[in-house]
């Protein structure tokens, strides 16, 4: 099992888990997940200083097809490591987190079978502490552990099932009905017309769980059956039919608010009656606005690839930008880390939608953005306004692209940082505005009248890629901008450039 290593992505496991694309061989097999579940075992008895048979774990999942048999796996792996197995079955990633919090459960430790908006025939394993998610560090020594242990055979007929995700929806329904405090206090969103559109994920449970149950008129809503193979459209706030969908939803409903999860529901994006997107950069204003009040002049972490024009709205509204890595791990421990610095960093967010508040454990969690957009939707319902009107300051952007620079041959990092290093040379030479404190990569605002706009160039964290992002605010912009970038990386062969 040497290459059970391979299966670390960041501060996941993934890998694929059953055939159905030619060319894509199964890695995350059983017998890995089995090693996996004891490797996990024995670095949360370390890390909680007891012993693994006085261990209580949970494994819930997504709507994955291989979910059933991974869950068997790592069980298998858990149990015959002496800990004890509880089974949450179909679930969000984020009310796995909080197993470890509510008392009902107190688990010493979590585990999300999942590979978010990834193909079907993947899949992966989250891991969680009551402290939060396991870091990059840990998951290698899950992974190292793992390594050295064989795979063990064990009795699961004690492993008792529980309605995790029931006790987590009664605990958002809660924050709903105080937060909003009306006079229904039971059905607090009585008149209030809400599509989901769950992508046949996880993500199903909103409908019935919370905002039934408070008073929502949820006609229209769609794909919340779970079904693996994604049927309908990738469960993805990022993708474009993904989104398209609800906001078709939204508009043939005549619909208050679209919302939009991801497969694993730690991410989500929304659409307003008009069919008005809020995703990506307006998601992040969006959710500045709504607790700016509470915040203020508080700091939002976000990743690197946020515009020009939310970081005037986020500073219009009395609050700080700091741009920061991308990857949702690196911008929620940025803003943890300044928070114990004394600087007040209410959120985290990334463009992705997955969003991070220090009110709510700093978890990543779609659900718990999701009831924010309700509640702030509700009160302004109360005052006679729109949840539109948080944003009406967020100037509209013209166009953005992202490219990805393949770079040929071996020793791709060394050339990637010599090709970054003489582009932000060429850029000073010619009196380009470079962006101070860049966390990642080089980062260019323009704002001239032969072009206005942006881009950041940056090496990629794990792949032989540079990434570009550019956004325009003028027609022609994008491809100005794209021969700038051309022109400051001239010579350098080794870069396979992608058409415009």
């Amino acid at each position: 099992m040497a290459d059970i290593m391979r299966l670390q992505n960041g501060s996941d496991i993934r890998g694929i888990a059953c055939d159905g694309i030619e060319g894509e061989n199964v890695n995350l097999t059983e017998d890995a997940g089995n090693l996996i579940g004891g490797g996990f075992v024995r670095w949360l008895a370390d890390r909680k200083g007891k012993r693994t048979d006085e261990l209580r774990i949970g494994i819930g999942h997504d709507s994955r097809i291989t979910a059933d048999s991974l869950f068997t796996a790592a069980a298998k792996g858990i149990a015959a490591s002496g800990a004890r197995v509880y089974d949450c079955g179909l679930v969000s990633t984020p009310s796995m987190f909080m197993t470890t919090v509510f008392e009902e459960f107190a688990f010493d430790g979590a585990i999300m079978i999942t590979a978010s908006h990834l193909p079907f025939n993947r899949n992966g394993y989250k891991f969680f502490d009551r402290s939060g998610g396991l870091e990059h560090d840990d998951i290698t020594r899950v992974l190292e552990t793992a390594s050295g242990l064989r795979v063990m055979d064990a009795d699961l007929s004690d492993v008792e099932k529980v309605d995790s995700i029931s006790v987590y929806c009664g605990f958002l329904r809660e924050k709903i009905r105080k937060s909003i405090n009306a006079g229904n206090y039971d059905s607090p969103l009585t008149g209030l017309h809400i599509v989901v559109d769950a992508g046949n994920g996880a993500g199903g449970f909103f409908v019935e769980k919370v905002l039934k149950p408070l008073g929502a008129d949820t006609t229209g809503s769609q794909f919340l059956e779970p079904d693996g193979h994604f049927p309908n459209h990738i469960p993805n706030p990022e993708n474009r039919e993904a989104m398209e969908a609800v906001r078709q939803a939204v508009l043939e409903n005549k619909a208050d608010l679209g919302i939009i999860f991801d497969t694993d529901v730690d991410r989500m994006s929304a659409v307003l009656p008009d069919g008005g997107e809020v995703n990506r950069d307006a998601i992040i204003a969006m959710m500045t606005a709504i607790i700016a009040e509470d915040y203020p002049g508080g700091t939002i972490v976000t990743d690197s690839v946020t515009s020009d024009r939310l970081t005037r709205f986020i500073e219009g509204i009395g609050m700080k930008h700091h741009r920061y890595m991308r990857g949702y791990r690196n911008v929620i421990d940025e803003s943890i880390r300044l928070n114990s610095e004394g600087v007040v960093s209410p959120l985290a967010i990334e463009t992705s939608g997955h969003g991070a508040l220090s009110e709510n454990y700093f978890l990543d969690d779609g659900a718990y953005m999701a009831v924010k957009l309700l509640i702030a939707l509700a009160k302004a319902a109360r005052e006679g306004k729109t949840l539109a009107s948080f944003i009406e300051t967020l100037e509209k952007g013209f166009e953005e692209r992202e490219y990805r620079f393949r770079i040929q041959g071996d020793d791709f990092k060394t050339y990637g940082k010599d090709a970054l290093n003489t582009f932000e040379e060429r850029a000073k030479a010619r009196g380009y505005q470079i962006a101070p404190d860049s966390y990642e990569g080089i980062r260019i605002t323009f704002d001239t009248d032969e072009v206005k706009g942006w881009l950041l160039l940056r090496m990629s964290l794990h792949d032989p890629q540079m990434p570009l992002n550019i956004e325009g605010v003028r027609e022609g912009d994008c491809d100005k901008l794209f021969d700038i970038v051309l022109e400051l990386l001239d010579g350098f062969d080794r870069l396979v450039i992608p058409a415009k």
